[in-house]
């Protein structure tokens, strides 16, 4: 049976549930088959041969050397979705805490703790921390995924009007949206008209720095920002700036760094998002079942460097899993290979994800340490792993 090594403590109901199907977990990284992992930075880590798959319990793989794996034929995978309905509760939250200070009135009555006089006081006191409801307001959505989706659905539940952007949104994803979030297709437009802005984008290429001097701009006077997903989508010196000067009424954010930590009208939580037991427990769980599928079957699902290939639970007989570059003519010396060892291929997927492809292929027949070592000479072909039942 396969091995896993945990690079952080991750919830016992992912680690027991491999434990229950015979897995074995080992103390040293370079004897494990798969590694589990929340925060570790893996990115200057040697991957050993034998390790096979990496599993995020969490959305974010910044911290893993992704395409590094994809050129070994390592499989990452993270949880997409496991940890959403926490994060969009303390969105919610957030919003809730910029619509009425809260947070003041809570300091206040500590410091008043000791007057007798505390609940007198206390009804002259509040009009200093009086706010504004969040029903009816125009909150902009950047971002329609897992979380965000949450997001607009509990918004329109509390009143809110949701005006969303998802220039990626899928067709499947579109359809599971409520009817009354409405789509922009400008990011400036959505800017320019929301009370409210909240970002659930991934940190890539083309996301970073986007809420840029211009796009502030762009934003309402007034407006709050809410950023639970990646400090590096806002640039952090024009938005102190815009904080300081008024343009931006507040920023809510889950991510403390030393310049969010000193911004004025802030709220800087520590990465609290995902910080719930049930959070835990569901990305802990997925990335396990995530990895008992892959190795025990050779199925990918929800992996940031292959694409999804599932041909379902290995029942008896062989199947090769190949890894190998997106080129012409590589499927072709995969099959040549497969018949010339006097196998047949009864079942088969091709999937490709940029420059890296994954084969799947259910053959007829035992395959020999002679099929294995021909399909490795072929060009672009960087892995192969034969599962048998």
């Amino acid at each position: 049976m396969y091995s896993i090594h945990c690079m952080n403590n991750i919830s016992t109901v992912g680690t027991d549930a491999l434990a229950q199907a015979g897995y074995t977990f080992v103390e040293e990284p370079s004897e494990a088959n798969a590694w589990l992992v929340r925060s570790a930075n893996l990115n200057e880590m040697e991957m050993p041969d034998t390790l096979l798959a990496i599993a995020r319990a969490g959305a974010g793989v910044n911290n893993i050397p992704v395409e590094r794996c994809a050129q070994r034929g390592i499989v990452v995978f993270n949880t997409p979705g496991a940890n959403a309905n926490a994060v969009k509760e303390l969105v919610i939250c957030g919003m809730l805490l910029a619509c009425r200070d809260v947070i003041g009135g809570v300091e206040w009555v500590h410091e008043a703790s000791d007057d007798p006089q505390i609940a007198k006081r206390a009804e002259k006191a509040k009009k200093r921390f009086a706010g504004c409801e969040l029903a009816g307001k125009r909150v902009g959505i950047i971002g329609l995924g897992a979380i965000g989706a949450e997001v607009a659905d509990a918004l329109i539940a509390l009143g809110a009007e949701v005006m969303g952007y998802d220039p990626y949104l899928s067709i499947n994803a579109a359809w599971g949206l409520d009817r009354r979030i409405e789509h922009a297709t400008d990011l400036n437009q959505l800017l320019s008209c929301c009370d409210f802005i909240t970002l659930h984008v991934p940190a890539t290429d083309s996301t970073r720095g986007m809420i840029s001097a211009e796009a502030i701009s762009c934003m309402k006077p007034g407006a709050v920002l809410l950023n639970f997903a990646r400090d590096s989508l806002v640039d952090e010196q024009a938005l102190a700036e815009a904080l300081d000067d008024g343009k931006i009424a507040r920023y809510v954010t889950d991510f403390a760094n030393p310049a969010s930590a000193n911004m004025k009208n802030a709220i800087v939580l520590p990465h609290l998002g995902a910080s719930t037991g049930e959070a835990e427990d569901n990305c802990a769980l997925m990335a396990a079942n995530q990895i008992r599928d892959y190795l025990e079957n050779g199925n990918i699902v929800n992996s940031v460097n292959y694409g999804r290939v599932d041909l379902g639970p290995l029942v008896s007989g062989s199947r090769l899993a190949l890894f190998h570059e997106n080129v012409q003519g590589v499927i072709g010396q995969i099959s040549q290979a497969i018949a010339d060892n006097s196998l047949n291929i009864e079942n088969m997927s091709n999937v490709s994800r940029g420059s890296n492809a994954y084969t799947l292929l259910d053959v007829s027949g035992e395959i020999d340490k002679d099929l294995r070592s021909r399909l490795l000479k072929i060009g672009g072909v960087r892995r192969v792993r034969v599962i048998v039942r």
